[in-house]
This record gives structure tokens, sequence and C-alpha cells, in this order.
């Protein structure tokens, strides 16, 4: 398992109120709830030591990856090529149709054996907090319970799971050509119960779900030029980043990773620039995908409208706002702008 892998070495997963990176070796090594702007509960992006991680891989000396993802989707799929045999894992996070803010977010991961043999392994090291807040582990049977102060994470697989150390697990399974294994983590607050345990007819389901949410919403572009390929997977990562309740796009998913190494831009991104998010949406408006630019717009009338109104009435807008519109930003993220 490398340290730490290139941000080109990793895809994005999300459901429109959060994301995770998945590296190209089968590692969560970011992922944040239950907002984007949220503390992180795997950030081993940042602090590979502490900063916990999700982690289905196969192992050995002569295993090569590829990580691309399913035509026109968000569903992220990392093959694993060995001498025995050839493994793939499917991640996806079933993506939010109300538009109203939740705790509980689900990471997907569908492992199956294309090939021969391949023996995944998987270890879940969540670290709640950016790992400040220490949580206790229950295992019963398929299913591990984490839980901090603040909030609860479930691990449900049918990878036998086994303690590792006081507040992890691990497991390993072997595959065969044509057999399939899953694995969920879900987040919710700290006294929320595990979610009922899936059957693989309701994983299946629920990943064609997903599919057919991601296809159907890529159809209504307008854009016939040439690579679409590449233009409808910008259009998704632009759809990724946006917060649905609000309908506000943030300028990136992670905090913390300097823009030129040993330089002083690492700030946070995970909030709504003004301009930046302007720029998104016009992108997206231009493939015809007026719904995201309306509520946008909606969003920052909003804004407009409470500087208006304010007992200072007429202030410029701030450059940038939590996903929610809130103005006030934690003071760590103010003084990296004074």
């Amino acid at each position: 398992m490398k340290r730490y892998p290139l941000i080109a070495e990793h895809g994005l997963v999300g459901d429109l109120q959060t994301a995770a990176l998945i590296s190209d070796e089968g590692v969560v090594d970011w992922f944040a709830a239950p907002r984007f702007d949220s503390p992180g509960v795997f950030s081993a992006l940042l602090d590979h030591d502490r900063g916990g991680y999700f982690r289905l891989s196969v192992d050995g000396p002569d295993v090569t990856v590829k990580q691309l993802y399913y035509p026109d989707t968000a569903m992220l799929v990392t093959r694993f090529m060995s001498p025995d045999g050839v493994g793939e894992l499917m991640d996806w996070m079933p993506p939010d149709r109300t538009g109203r803010p939740t705790d509980r977010h689900a990471l997907m991961r569908v492992m199956r054996c294309t090939r021969g043999t391949v023996a995944f392994t998987l270890e879940c090291r969540p670290r709640f907090g950016f790992g400040r807040s220490p949580h206790d582990l229950r295992l019963d049977g398929r299913t591990a319970a984490f839980r901090s102060a603040a909030m609860a994470g479930f691990l449900q697989s049918n990878v036998p799971l086994e303690r590792d150390g006081p507040h992890d697990v691990r497991g390993r399974l072997e595959l065969s050509e044509g057999q399939i294994a899953g694995a969920s983590f879900t987040v919710d607050g700290p006294e929320a119960a595990p979610p009922p345990l899936p059957d693989v007819a309701e994983v299946e389901a629920a990943l064609w779900d997903a599919v057919d949410f991601w296809q159907r919403w890529v159809r209504t572009a307008r854009y016939r030029g040439r690579w679409p390929d590449m233009v409808h997977r910008s259009a998704i990562t632009l759809k990724l980043l946006t917060y649905l309740p609000s309908g506000a796009p943030i300028a990136a998913p992670t905090l913390g990773l300097p823009e030129q190494v040993g330089g002083e831009r690492n700030w946070d991104y995970r909030y709504t620039w003004v301009r930046d998010g302007s720029l998104a949406v016009r992108a997206l408006l231009d493939l015809g995908f007026a719904e995201e630019a309306a509520a946008f717009t909606d969003w920052l009338t909003a804004r407009v409208t409470e500087r208006a109104a304010g007992p200072s009435g007429g202030r410029p807008l701030q450059i940038m706002y939590r996903v929610d519109g809130d103005p006030s930003l934690p003071e760590e993220v103010l003084a990296e702008f004074e």
C-alpha cells in the first residue's frame, strides 16, 4: 500500500452531499461526513499513520491495477490483474434524490472475480474528526460498529471480519471466477442503529439504480461535439461536487493539499467560492443542465438579499461561503486570507 499516492491516482465517488476519494489500490483515503465540509472519517491522504482508511485490495508483488469509470456514471471500477486471476472492485455512493440534508451516507463496495482466483484483503480503520475523536468498536458477526461522540460508522460485509487491535477490523476472502462479495460503510449520528444487512439482490438493485440515475442525467446534456466521453466525465465531476440541498458547488473535496510542494497554498477548498462556483455552473449550463444553474442562481440570490438586508446593507459578497450559505467560516480558514 502506497503511503501517499498521487491525486491523479484516485477516483471520486459521491452522493451529492459528500464525497470520497479512492486510490487505484482500492484504498478510501479521503471521506468527510456528513457534508463535504465536515471533519474527516478517512483522511490518510493527509496523514497516513493517523488519518484512517478503508482498504479493499488484492495483494501481491505481481499485481497490476487499472482504474476507470463505468460509462457515463460516477461508478468507479478498480481492476486488479495478477498471475492467478483478475478481480474487480466497484465503488459508489447511492445518489441523493431528496435534496434534504441527512447524517446517513453509505459507501458501497462490490468485489468480483472475473478470471481465475483472487484474494481480497479488507482493512477498515476509521478515524473520526480527523483522528481527534476516539471511538469504540463492537464486532457482531457481519457488522462492525464504530462509535465516537459525534458519529457512528457501520461496516457490513460478507468478508469474514476480525479485530485488528482495539479499534479496527480486517478480513480476507478468496474469490473464484464468477463469485461476488460486498462491503458497505455507513455513517450516521452517534446513537443510530446499524442499517439492515443487505442481501446480494438488494446490493445489485442499488448498483443498477445508481447507474440509471447517472446515465439518465448525462442524457439530458445537449453537447454534440467532439470527445463526448471526456465532456460528460467533466460534467459528472462538477455534479459530484455540488451540494444538492442548496445547489452550491464546492471548489474541491479536500483540504490541506499544497498547490505547490513547499508552498503556502494548501487551503480548505470544501466551500463555495462565488467566482469558482459561477464558472462551474456556467459550464453545466452551456451543456444544457439548466436545473443545476437555476439552483445555484437561487442560492446566490439569497446571499445577495441577505447582504442587502443586513445592518450594514450594501456590503459586497464574501468570496466564499459554507455550502448551506452560512457566511461564518472556521477561524483557520479566514486566517488564510488575512
